[in-house]
């Protein structure tokens, strides 16, 4: 087992919790097995230990720096993604047809969840390349395919996503980017970017940036933006990278976390000379470029599990290992001392980052499952109500791993005592790098808007109908399991809760009171992920039950397993009534507090 994860971890959620290996008697993974998905599982866990994790600190230590003009950085890295590619991770998922080997998605994020706990900050290269290959794949023309994809599942061009400027943050609708027509058909793009992760390097032949702009001329607004191919470089008519295509790295950003990942401002068009070439229909960028952004938020939310998972790991063996003091009854002085996992409140630390890092882990694998059965169920009604469900959970996805990934790493810190903080121990890395996730693709109160919004209204509130069958479902199951039928009674309650509340909050925005319903969105987001995140341990401590009762090899986990979800239901999802009664009451508190009171 490595000291970032425990592979064994992923498989209970993969194969005991979601049955990923019964994906093999569907169509599009026929001929694969439980034995092909395992290897892929230990294939990731050796690149990750020898290529990722060797240079974690050290990347952290030596961010990227500018020599002669150029982007530099360890060597490790390189060596790291060119494994990755190698081994053929960044076309795992992708059809035989593309060279990939038409893995389940859930499978595939198993496996990378490996190299985000080993380093997330040297994944996010391949993570970024994957989002924009899989963007090219459903929207762009088969010329644009054929030109871009193919290099990009091979690991020589690298990609990216550009939609944040220094002016418009995260508000898209003020994005100031410019393509105007040239002669040949395409567009000259001109315009700032900021915050763009992997905007310039070396690593690879070339970077395939996709670009959010706005057609000279095109309505003010999101519906004004169309989306843009625009290459580091020009390509040759054999492929190949040619001339630099004016795209110029105005600065390296520093952040807290990340450090290994390059961030950049960068300039398309200073020279006039910058190609872009249209994908899809032109106003309608942001419909396309939703895919790679829902995606990367999911996959940001897998990011911050795995940190937390990772602090959780450390945290536990130092606890294991660290004597000191005694019993609180214990009465001799002289006595040898215990190990600190002894101590009760030690304990209770330790229970909540198990409780975030593997609630949030059954939810992020939970969500990829729900890709696997769109893309292969063969019923229409099927695939629809699993995009619909995803859709709808992708908010929670992001944010709740997010929010609660760093309190974990704070308490993995905490459990370490004065080594928590110091650098001989990588935990306060871990809490570094997972703080940039609240604020990575959008941040939570984004997010909450989203679901409260948008989501829960969406199609008739379709989304949440379908959430309520699987959690009802789960609590029916609980019930006929006497030990669980308690916590199946608590969770029904707390969602019942939740959907009244729901209600009136939509009653209250179709009334035109949008802003007050809204004002604490970000309360109704996290006792919605609460919620969620029961239902998740509820699910895990049914598979563990029903294990206990036959012939266990690991009686131990599966124990812990079923007191996790108790402490979850005793500890956090009681907190769901403080922040519905503050919902149902509407307070305004926020809302109406003037800027110069403060």
């Amino acid at each position: 087992m490595s000291d970032f994860a425990r592979s064994e971890e992923i498989r209970f959620q993969l194969f005991d919790i979601l049955d990923t290996e019964g994906l093999t008697t569907r169509a599009r993974f026929s001929g694969q097995s439980r034995e092909i998905y395992d290897a892929a599982l230990e294939t990731a866990e050796k690149i990750a230990t020898e290529h990722f994790a060797n240079h974690n600190r050290a990347a952290d230590i030596q961010e990227p720096w500018l020599e002669n003009g150029k982007v530099t950085m360890l060597p490790e890295v390189k060596r790291a993604v060119d494994a990755f590619a190698e081994a053929g991770f960044l076309k795992a998922h992708h059809d035989e047809a593309l060279g990939g080997l038409q893995l389940p998605w859930s499978v595939v994020q198993g496996c990378f969840s490996l190299f985000q706990a080993a380093n997330v900050a040297t994944a996010a290269y391949p993570f970024l390349t994957i989002a924009a290959g899989n963007l090219l794949a459903r929207f762009a023309s088969d010329a644009q395919k054929e030109t871009y994809l193919p290099a990009m599942l091979e690991g020589r061009f690298f990609g990216t996503m550009c939609l944040s400027e220094p002016q418009a943050g995260s508000s898209l609708s003020d994005i100031r980017t410019l393509a105007l027509p040239d002669d040949d058909g395409g567009y000259r793009i001109q315009g700032v970017k900021q915050w763009i992760s992997g905007g310039e390097h070396e690593l690879s032949e070339n970077i395939i940036h996709l670009v959010l702009a706005r057609i000279q001329g095109a309505p003010a607004g999101v519906k004004g933006l169309s989306l843009f191919i625009v290459p580091r470089y020009r390509l040759e008519t054999d492929g190949k990278p040619g001339v630099a295509n004016d795209v110029q790295l105005v600065s390296l950003l520093h952040k807290m976390g990340y450090r290994g990942t390059t961030s950049t401002i960068l300039r398309f068009g200073e020279e006039g000379s910058c190609h872009g070439e249209l994908i899809g229909e032109a106003h309608k960028g942001l419909l396309y470029m939703f895919q790679m952004m829902n995606e990367a938020r999911i996959g940001v939310g897998l990011g911050a599990t795995m940190l937390a998972h990772a602090g959780y790991l450390h945290a536990l063996d130092y606890a294991r290992e660290r004597p000191q003091g005694r019993h609180v009854d214990g009465k001799d002085a002289a006595a040898p001392q215990v190990a600190i996992i002894e101590h009760a409140d030690v304990k209770r630390m330790l229970l909540a980052q198990k409780t975030i890092a593997e609630g949030a882990m059954a939810l992020c694998f939970y969500a990829a499952n729900l890709v696997d059965q769109e893309a292969s169920d063969e019923g229409e009604e099927a695939r629809r109500d699993a995009a619909s469900l995803l859709d709808f959970l992708t908010p929670i996805c992001k944010t709740w791993p997010s929010q609660f990934g760093p309190r974990a790493n704070d308490m993995a810190i905490q459990v370490m005592g004065g080594y928590g903080y110091t650098r001989d121990f990588p935990v306060e890395q871990l809490y570094r790098d997972n703080r940039l996730n609240p604020i990575h693709e959008g941040t939570d109160g984004i997010q909450a808007i989203d679901l409260l919004g948008r989501k829960v209204g969406l199609e008739g509130g379709r989304g949440l109908t379908l959430l309520a069958g699987e959690i009802a479902a789960c609590c029916a199951e609980a019930r006929q399991v006497g030990e669980l039928a308690a916590l199946a009674d608590a969770l029904e309650s707390r969602f019942a809760s939740l959907r009244d509340v729901t209600a009136g909050l939509l009653e209250q925005m179709a009334q035109g009171e949008s802003g007050a319903a809204l004002a604490n969105a970000s309360l109704y987001l996290e006792a919605f992920g609460h919620t969620v995140i029961a239902w998740m341990w509820l699910r895990q401590a049914l598979v563990a039950a029903r294990l206990g009762a036959g012939d266990s090899s690991d009686p131990d986990y599966l124990s812990g397993k079923l007191q996790a979800c108790r402490y979850f239901f005793a500890f956090e999802l009681p907190r769901v009534d403080q922040l519905t009664a503050v919902l149902r009451h509407g307070d305004q508190t926020c809302a109406e507090m003037r800027s110069n009171w403060f």
